[in-house]
């Protein structure tokens, strides 16, 4: 097939310029073509035997990094299977933010781990500190244990029920970090379909009743497991970012601040625990 054909066959679930973007990325990291290689008839080239059981996962709705078995994050490549959240962009820059602090030490707790992503890359990035990360999905430390094997990184994973079981973790931490699930089931209607079907609920989805449920159990755990001074950052959905900066007062934490994303949007906030005010 042409590298044309290819991508036409994909307008029926993305718009042109994605259905291209991800069958050169498909051309890219599974074959090695380069563009200029596919501009002049690579794809053309590659065996139907190959090609058609990958484009017919794609062709179904399947991301990309599902089909390829990786994503790209903060520079680099994490392993990823459905039983996971593919790492988005966005969570890079709440990364950043995490790691600004050149002189980063004590202990980091990463909740809802997914892949390892958020863990892993904050354990290459602050050398200094220890890094625990914990997930209700035993499939899901399985991929996180081995991307921070591949790639050389030191976190202590731990399969944990945040909303049930707060109480069997031990700080004292300098940061609790999290992207917990904060999509309402009633946003489900403007979602892509290749999201819904293929990647985790669990990892997506809250109640549309309590749209904080997981950043209510973890700033409460928090109270206890952070040291005075120590840090909680959050991934958010901009929808409740209000309601969220009162939770976090109600709970005692202070200093709240919010930042956007690339994209414009109120994506991350950062609160202070400070007991003795």
């Amino acid at each position: 097939m042409t590298y044309q054909e290819l991508w036409h066959s994909l307008t029926p679930l993305y718009e042109p310029g994605e259905a291209q973007a991800i069958v050169r990325m498909l051309l890219d990291e599974r074959f090695g073509l380069s563009l200029a290689d596919v501009v002049c008839g690579g794809a053309e080239q590659l065996s139907e035997d190959d090609l058609r059981p990958l484009m017919s996962r794609l062709q179904q709705g399947e991301p990309i990094q599902y089909v390829l078995g990786r994503a790209m994050f903060c520079g680099h490549t994490f392993g990823v299977a459905p039983g996971v959240l593919i790492p988005r962009p966005e969570t890079e820059e709440l990364c950043q933010w995490i790691a600004a602090d050149a002189h980063r030490g004590g202990g980091i707790l990463d909740v809802g781990t997914g892949s390892g992503c958020i863990a892993i890359t904050l354990a290459l990035a602050c050398r200094q500190a220890h890094v625990t990360a914990v997930d209700i999905s035993a499939d899901a430390l399985a991929i996180a244990r081995q991307n921070a094997s591949q790639l050389g990184a030191t976190v202590d994973f731990r399969q944990l029920d945040i909303l049930h079981s707060a109480s069997l973790l031990e700080g004292p931490f300098s940061v609790i970090v999290s992207n917990p699930p904060y999509i309402c089931h009633k946003e489900r209607e403007s979602m892509h379909e290749n999201v819904l079907r293929h990647e985790p609920e669990g990892a997506l989805f809250v109640p549309d009743d309590d749209p904080l449920l997981f950043y209510r159990a973890i700033a409460h755990a928090g109270r206890r497991l952070l040291s005075p001074g120590g840090e909680l950052f959050f991934e958010i959905n901009p929808l409740y970012h209000d309601a969220l900066v009162t939770l976090l007062s109600d709970e005692g934490y202070s200093e709240t601040e919010s930042r956007r994303d690339a994209f414009g949007k109120t994506r991350f906030i950062k609160s202070t625990f400070k007991p003795n005010e």
